[in-house]
């Protein structure tokens, strides 16, 4: 698993990572478990522990994904995994949020395929800024936050489709949209 978890690192921008699985079965004098020779701790999860290890950069030993990772790292590596194993997963929602840190491009288009193939048979959210990665979307939907009087106001609405391409356009050429950018918005979300 630590090749392919790799390999889909590689494909998401992140040609450097290393990725590993550390087993642990802490010692327990006070548990009935035995393992190898040893009573172990028993919890509702099972026997012992599993943590991700992830070292991001060149140089730097493999460490817990959750003390060492970023938001956006945590998002693709996440991804990776989800990428591997979304046939086996019976979680029927998954959210990914700011996947597209630290990306653009090709990369930003790998990372909506991935998202894409992931969502058959689940439903996925993803928070992005990218327009490769909105318009792979089957539904896209705006934030939309309000200050009134000291209290701050969120509002999530579905765009309808020209709104979609509207959206699709503003993050692809900013607030001035012009016909290109519509054109292009267009092209851009895919059925």
């Amino acid at each position: 698993m630590k090749k392919k978890v790799e390999k889909e690192l590689q494909s998401l921008s992140m040609t450097h990572a290393q990725f590993g699985v550390r087993f642990d079965y802490p010692p327990d004098p006070e548990g009935f478990a035995l393992f190898r020779g040893q009573t172990v701790r028993l919890n509702a999860a099972g026997l012992g522990t599993l943590e991700f290890l992830f070292s991001p950069n060149p140089g730097e030993n493999l460490r817990p994904l959750a003390k060492i990772a970023s938001g956006g790292e945590l998002s693709r590596v996440m991804l990776a995994l989800k990428s591997i194993l979304h046939k086996q997963d019976t979680v029927p929602v998954m959210v990914f949020d700011e996947v597209d840190t630290g990306i653009g491009g090709r990369v930003a288009e790998t990372v909506g395929r991935k998202l894409k193939k992931v969502a058959q048979g689940k439903q996925v959210f993803s928070i992005t800024h990218l327009p490769q990665i909105a318009g792979m979307a089957s539904a896209h939907f705006r934030v939309h936050k309000e200050v009134k009087g000291n209290r701050t106001y969120s509002t999530i609405r579905e765009l309808a489709y020209a709104d979609r391409v509207e959206e699709i356009a503003r993050m692809s050429g900013g607030e001035k949209i012009t016909e290109t950018t519509l054109r292009h918005a267009r092209e851009m979300i895919r059925p």
